[in-house]
């Protein structure tokens, strides 16, 4: 270090801001374009200036020296990645419209890498010529590219980004726990040398596949993560990820399903003023789009749908929420009185755990413009 050159600050650019960006929503955002970090080159896409590039080349320092120390090896794969690999996996029209999709002069179709499992396989296909060649762990700090819908927290989901992304490759089941425990302690180390509060929650796996998922996630405000963690055990989960433990109920005393006009009640709450029950016995529907066709998403009349689980259940489908447009032409769908009776048949009804068990056998007609109270056994 003796001959480090030396950064003289009236030399250095970093140019700082009295004001907060006027696109600025979130914490780190406002103080890193302030303090002379970052500045936005489009939506999602940010340059890093002097002081900003110092401290992510520290970070890359600390993960490499904490990758290296469990024995991974370092790679560096492209960034422009052909089609080919991907559509064998079924994942070049399974990520939607989250994938940059580009063409060469020749037509060829090509993808900017949003993640590199298929090319990290090819590679030890191609290098891996026995099981002796095995185990291996490769990893690669690297760009991905993912068209997020709304990058609008700084440089967290962004449309560019840089990722640490490591791999291994084993023979056996124990060979793998052994080297997820490795990453496992890796990570711990990195974000404690980071100075980092996080905790370690049960994840879903999604669009990535696998058949355990965990993920550091760091308390904060901002963030479009939720997660429960209990004070008194280990137990932390994403919000997406909890499941629950259900007793059967039994419907054998629950009256049969009846038809119930209910004018003028849009909303749970103008509905169980309607009708004078609580709003845990009926049932609240919301309709989503999932890679453009609509589905209906059923959750007991006292909750919420959780988005992020839907994303999670459709993953790596688009999902979004449906437009006024989308009721045109429909007469199976009408604002306010939707039910899983009155549904076209193109319409999936998906219904939240909590409403599945205490269902009453019967169905009812539906009659069109009115809301079906849903009587309901169970909690």
């Amino acid at each position: 270090m003796a001959n480090a050159p030396v950064q003289r600050m009236s030399q250095l650019m970093a140019k700082t801001l009295r004001d907060d960006p006027a696109d600025a929503e979130v914490l780190s955002h406002k103080l890193l374009v302030r303090a002379g970090y970052v500045r936005r080159t489009a939506a999602g896409i940010w340059s890093w200036l002097p002081l900003g590039k110092k401290v992510l080349a520290n970070v890359e320092r600390i993960v490499r020296e904490e990758m290296d120390a469990i024995g991974a090896q370092e790679v560096l794969l492209p960034a422009i990645l052909p089609r080919e690999p991907y559509e064998a996996t079924g994942r070049w029209e399974e990520y939607g419209p989250e994938l940059f999709r580009l063409q060469d002069r020749k037509g060829g179709d090509y993808l900017l890498g949003p993640t590199h499992e298929e090319i990290f396989t090819l590679i030890v296909k191609d290098q891996a010529s026995s099981y002796k060649d095995l185990p291996v762990i490769l990893y690669q700090i690297q760009h991905k590219y993912r068209d997020e819908a709304r990058p609008r927290a700084g440089i967290l989901r962004g449309r560019e980004f840089l990722m640490k992304d490591s791999y291994s490759f084993d023979t056996e089941d124990e060979g793998l726990a052994h080297s997820y425990a490795l990453h496992r302690e890796a990570y711990q180390k990195v974000f404690a040398r980071l100075g980092l509060d996080y905790r370690i929650c049960a994840a879903t796996a999604g669009a990535m596949g696998g058949s355990k998922s965990e993920e550091f996630l760091a308390p904060a405000e901002a963030g479009e993560d939720t997660f429960a963690d209990c004070p008194n055990c280990d137990f932390a989960a994403n919000t997406e990820a909890i499941t629950y433990e259900l007793k059967p109920v039994d419907a054998a005393g629950v009256p049969a399903l009846e038809e119930i006009p209910t004018p003028d009640t849009p909303t749970i709450e103008t509905l169980v003023a309607h009708l004078g029950v609580e709003a845990s016995a009926t049932l609240k529907n919301l309709l989503v789009k999932v890679d453009g066709e609509i589905v209906a998403v059923g959750v007991p009349g006292d909750r919420e749908v959780d988005l992020g689980k839907v994303e999670a259940h459709f993953a790596p489908a688009a999902v979004e929420l449906v437009t006024a447009e989308d009721f045109t032409g429909r007469p199976d769908l009408v604002r306010g009185y939707v039910g899983p009776q009155g549904l076209g048949e193109k319409v999936t009804y998906i219904a939240d755990p909590r409403v599945a068990p205490a269902r009453a056998g019967s169905r009812a007609p539906t009659r069109r413009g009115h809301a079906r109270e849903e009587r309901r056994g169970g909690p």
